[in-house]
C-alpha cells in the first residue's frame, strides 16, 4: 500500500481521502512551517511505504517541493476537473472530478503537464473507441447544457442581447488573481484589458463581457471595475449559463478560461491571450506560443485527452470512482434536482 501525505488542503476538502482508496492518507490542512515539516513530517515520509506527497495547486511552501525533488519522492498537484458541481468551489461543494498532475498542472505551460504530454504523444488515430466516446461526450455535454460550474438559471438570451444586427463577440471574464492566469499568461492583464483588445480588434462589433460567476456572487474579489468598460461593451450583471451566453456568438475572447474550450466544441472561433491547455494545437487564435506543442489536434482529440484520459471522477454519495459518462449523468440529475 502507498502512503499519501496531503499538505495544505482546507479542512472541508477531507473528501480527498476517498479519492486515494489504495493509500494510507495523512493530512495536514494548516500551513506547515519549515521546522514542523523537517522535524515531524520528513521522518514519517522517509520511513513510509511508497510515499507520495500531494498539494492543492501551487498552494504549498517551496521547501516541500524541494525536499521531494531531492529525495525523488512523487510530488503531485491536485486541481478541480472540467465538470465539477452544481455550485461554485468557494461554496465548499465537493467536486465530481479532480486532476492529479506532476510536475505542473494543466494550466501551467512552463513545463509539460501530463495533459500536454497526452495531447502531444497519444496515438488518437489508433483508438477509434476513444474518439467515439469523445464525440458522444461532446454531444451529451452540449445537449445537457452543462459546464464546469452549474449555478446559473437558463434565460432567453435575445431578451438580454437584443436582436443581432452585427458581429457579436463574447469576452469571458476570469478571477484575475487566479493561478490559471498567473501561470498561464506571460503578459499581465486584467479583464478590462481583454475587453479593450476585443473591441479594438473588432470595430463596430457588439462586444459582450461576461464576468466570472465567483466575482458576480462575491465569493472572489474583482481586480478591475466593469463600470470602466461599459462605454465599449455590454456588461452582463447576472450569472447567465454558458450554453445561453454562447448563442448567436461569432467569436470568443479569453485569457485562459475553460470556457474557451466550451466555445470550441460548439464551433465558435476562440482567441486566447494566454496559453490554456487547448491552445497551441492549431484550433485557436493564439497570442502566446508554446513551442513544445507541435502536434495538430482536433476538438474531439482534445476533448478525449482533457475529459476522458486526464481527470478522475468520483461519486460523492456512493463513494466510488466512476467514468466521465457516469459523472456527466450524475451532474445532470443534480442540476435538475437543484432547479426543482
Amino acid at each position: 500500500m502507498k502512503t499519501a501525505f496531503v499538505f495544505g488542503l482546507s479542512p472541508w476538502k477531507s473528501f480527498i481521502s476517498s479519492w486515494l482508496p489504495h493509500s494510507k492518507v495523512f493530512r495536514r490542512h494548516k500551513p506547515v512551517s519549515w521546522m514542523e515539516f523537517h522535524c515531524l513530517w520528513v521522518p514519517r515520509i522517509l520511513i513510509s511505504s511508497s510515499p507520495e506527497v500531494f498539494v492543492w495547486g501551487y498552494k504549498h511552501p517551496p521547501f516541500v517541493e524541494d525536499f521531494c525533488r531531492r529525495r525523488k519522492i512523487p510530488f503531485i498537484r491536485i486541481e478541480d476537473g472540467f465538470i465539477r458541481s452544481v455550485a461554485l468551489g468557494a461554496t465548499k461543494a465537493p467536486p465530481l472530478s479532480l486532476c492529479f498532475d506532476s510536475p505542473v498542472l494543466y494550466y501551467d505551460p512552463s513545463a509539460q503537464s501530463q495533459l500536454e504530454n497526452i495531447l502531444q504523444t497519444y496515438d488518437f488515430a489508433a483508438d477509434s473507441a476513444l474518439l467515439l466516446r469523445a464525440r458522444r461526450g461532446i454531444e451529451r455535454l452540449v445537449g445537457t447544457r452543462l459546464s464546469k460550474y452549474n449555478t446559473s438559471q437558463d434565460v432567453k438570451i435575445e431578451s438580454i442581447y437584443g436582436l443581432k444586427d452585427r458581429k457579436r463577440i463574447l469576452v469571458i471574464g476570469q478571477v484575475e488573481d487566479d493561478m490559471s492566469i498567473l501561470k498561464g499568461c506571460e503578459r499581465r492583464m486584467d479583464n478590462n484589458d481583454l475587453v479593450r483588445i476585443a473591441a479594438q480588434e473588432n470595430p463596430g462589433a457588439h462586444i459582450i463581457y461576461k464576468p466570472h460567476p465567483e466575482v458576480l456572487y462575491g465569493t472572489r474579489a474583482a481586480r478591475s471595475r466593469p463600470e470602466d468598460i461599459k462605454d465599449i461593451a455590454q456588461v452582463l450583471d447576472q450569472d447567465i449559463a454558458l450554453a445561453d451566453a454562447f448563442e448567436t456568438i461569432d467569436h470568443v475572447y479569453t485569457i485562459t478560461s475553460l470556457s474557451g474550450f466550451e466555445a470550441l466544441i460548439r464551433g465558435i472561433k476562440v482567441t486566447c491571450l494566454g496559453m490554456p491547455f487547448y491552445a497551441g494545437w492549431g484550433l485557436t487564435d493564439d497570442r502566446q506560443q508554446c513551442p513544445r506543442r507541435s502536434a495538430q489536434r482536433t476538438v474531439e482529440e482534445i476533448f478525449a485527452a482533457a475529459y476522458l484520459l486526464y481527470p478522475k471522477y468520483f461519486d460523492p454519495e456512493q463513494k466510488k470512482m466512476i467514468t466521465f459518462e457516469e459523472a456527466l449523468e450524475l451532474l445532470h440529475s443534480m442540476r435538475r434536482a437543484a432547479a426543482a
